[in-house]
């Protein structure tokens, strides 16, 4: 007999009581009243969506800063509090938990676009088992029904509230937290070494993406034609030119049929993507879904070329790209970027170029911004080199991207194997029987 088995023979042979979020704790909402320059030079920590949503254990070890002043009444997290993101594209990733699995030893505040859980009296639920419960199976199929929207889904903490848990005894949860912690160490390990080899490839491609000093190497022309020949001319004479994306690229997005109109959706065969399909990987793995031509055309979703890099907009994914090498529609959550002139900027340059804006990305969510703009995106700004130069730098990168995946081909298969192995034992593990 196995030991988590004795402890629940020992301490609740006749099953575990299952209570609701509302009989067991309340709600709160982050921050409130901030402004952007907030985000500026701040004095205390937050936690930002992205930190919610990557960690089942919030990572306390932030440098993302707010500004608070001195009395200001704004609520600050404690450990045990269980957090959880409010909206997202689609039910099913609204509400992702993490849990402060630490002691806190200074004030620590939440974004706004999260929500967090105090239990009444904390000392019911280990926060480490809180952290694999709030992700189970059923719990996120109970927190993905409270979620309504059409284009994007927000989390109803009135809803929340009748979520049920089950409350086993601390001996019990303590062992389930200690068979579990064993599996998502040796997936932390295996995702730890493909890290390092990611890395490896992006300084790689950082370091051929640099250029010297390019102050006059930049584009004065207004007019497109006039910047054309501008750009010609400042290749010619530096060997390549710093430009913005809006002057090199059409920049656009799509949008997302009504999914209250069935002839929309079904039976289409218009493949339609969503931000999550950007990964900062050169393929797409994985249709979002399907829409029909009625779809397309009652709706601003539109067909998106081969050879076009696209960019999320919002969500998990801000920042991150694809390389689009098919025909498909997007939602209005993908800015989709094509070279004006085939000519000046080669397409798959292009896409790794764009790999290098992340940064500016997530400072936006860092400035209290949750989304995007086309025309932040239009405005950021890469270096072209001469098009010979371009095409010799993609094709380098290509083999590097290659290799990375070549040689990482056994790890992301293993992660997986140990993800879906964490996730067996942990929905079994966290089933109980209710007891009368």
């Amino acid at each position: 007999m196995s030991k988590l088995q004795e402890l629940i023979n020992e301490y609740c042979p006749d099953g575990v009581e299952y209570k609701s979020l509302g009989d067991l704790g309340a709600f709160y909402g982050g921050l409130s009243g901030k402004s952007k320059d907030d985000f500026k030079d701040g004095n205390a920590k937050f936690i930002t969506y992205m930190n919610v949503y990557l960690n089942p254990s919030v990572n306390l070890h932030t440098k993302d800063k707010v500004k608070i002043s001195p009395n200001e009444k704004q609520r600050t997290l404690q450990y045990g509090d269980i957090i959880f993101t409010g909206s997202s594209e689609t039910p099913d990733e609204c509400g992702i938990s993490s849990v402060i699995t630490e002691k806190i030893d200074e004030p620590i505040y939440l974004n706004s676009f999260c929500f967090f859980f105090r239990l009444n009296n904390p000392e019911i639920l280990n926060p480490d088992f809180a952290k694999h419960l709030f992700r189970s199976h059923e719990l996120r199929y109970q927190i993905g029904k409270t979620a309504s929207g059409v284009t994007r889904f927000n989390v109803s903490k009135k809803q929340m509230e009748k979520v049920i848990i089950p409350i086993p005894p601390l001996a019990v949860q303590s062992e389930i937290v200690r068979i579990l912690d064993h599996f998502t160490l040796l997936t932390a390990e295996l995702t730890a070494e493909l890290t390092a080899r990611k890395k490896q490839y992006e300084y790689y491609r950082d370091l051929l993406l640099t250029y010297p000093k390019i102050d006059d190497a930049t584009l004065t022309a207004t007019n497109q034609s006039d910047r054309l020949s501008e750009i010609n001319y400042l290749l010619d004479k530096y060997g390549y030119v710093k430009v913005k994306l809006g002057e090199v690229c059409q920049v656009d997005a799509g949008g997302t049929p009504s999914k209250n109109v069935s002839e929309y959706w079904e039976n289409g065969d218009i493949k339609w993507l969503a931000s999550s399909v950007c990964q900062n990987q050169k393929s797409i793995i994985e249709i979002t879904n399907y829409i029909t031509q009625e779809g397309l055309q009652h709706s601003s979703a539109k067909i998106q070329h081969p050879d076009t890099t696209l960019i999320a907009m919002v969500g998990a994914t801000i920042g991150k790209v694809a390389y689009l090498n098919f025909d498909a529609a997007t939602n209005q959550n993908v800015a989709s970027l094509y070279p004006i002139d085939s000519s000046i900027i080669y397409a798959p340059y292009l896409y790794y170029a764009c790999t290098t804006l992340y940064s500016k990305f997530l400072e936006l969510g860092k400035n209290g911004f949750a989304m995007a703009s086309l025309g932040f995106i239009r405005n950021l700004e890469i270096i072209i080199p001469r098009l010979d130069q371009q095409k010799k730098i993609a094709s380098v990168l290509d083999r590097f991207e290659n290799i990375c995946t070549s040689l990482s081909t056994g790890l992301p298969a293993e992660i997986e194997a140990r993800k879906k192995q964490y996730e067996y034992y942990r929905d079994r593990l966290l089933t109980f029987k209710a007891k009368a």
